[in-house]
């Protein structure tokens, strides 16, 4: 029997887990992730898309948890590199990746590239153990040649969005959250929420 007013987040990138945190605290939700459970492994990224990730991962805490569980699936899109890293954005750099690798691979691989546009792209899926409902949110931006701002994580400092003078590394939580894909995405899973509630 699903635990009420409880929310498992698959995922244990801090990172996320603020993010989302932050953008579903109007509904009154005990939010959980697997950071709670250190001894639970991580959910493999095995899918194709965006959305396989994301309701695989929905699936499997829900499933195990037997609470409602929200998972995210999001990476970037870089046009010069044909959409890469795209759903390996995590692996993009190697193994236990961090901000300063991620983003330094990313720098070297678009040295001398005019074309700088990018997007992140963000699925969200929605897991109650019966049935998985997914959103999408993207923003548009591009990649500029250093890294900027301390705020974030992964590719934040080197993603200017589209209208902004700032990285999302440069900006406080709840501007990025405004705008961001993940922001974008939430909003659209808070609606998704109150339907499984």
């Amino acid at each position: 029997m699903l635990k009420k007013k409880e929310l498992v987040i698959a995922t244990k990138n801090r990172g996320k887990v603020r993010e989302i945190r932050h953008a579903l605290k109007s509904l009154k939700l005990k939010v959980l992730s697997l950071l709670d459970e250190p001894g639970i492994p991580a959910v493999k990224e095995t899918g194709r898309t965006f959305e396989e990730n994301a309701v695989k991962k929905a699936k499997a805490v829900a499933k195990r948890f037997s609470a409602l569980a929200l998972a995210d699936d999001s990476g970037l899109q870089v046009d010069a590199l044909k959409g890469l890293p795209g759903i390996r954005s995590a692996r993009f750099a190697g193994p236990k990746p961090t901000t300063e690798k991620l983003c330094g691979k990313l720098l070297r691989v678009m040295k001398g590239k005019v074309n700088r546009k990018a997007r992140f792209v963000c699925v969200i899926a929605v897991a109650d153990g019966k049935k998985v409902r997914t959103v999408k949110g993207v923003c548009g931006g591009r990649i500029i040649d250093r890294m900027k701002g301390k705020n974030g994580f992964g590719y934040d400092p080197v993603f200017m969005p589209n209208g902004y003078g700032r990285t999302f590394a440069q900006m406080p939580l709840n501007l990025k959250n405004r705008i961001s894909h993940r922001g974008k995405a939430l909003r659209k899973a808070r609606k998704l929420l109150r339907k499984f509630l």
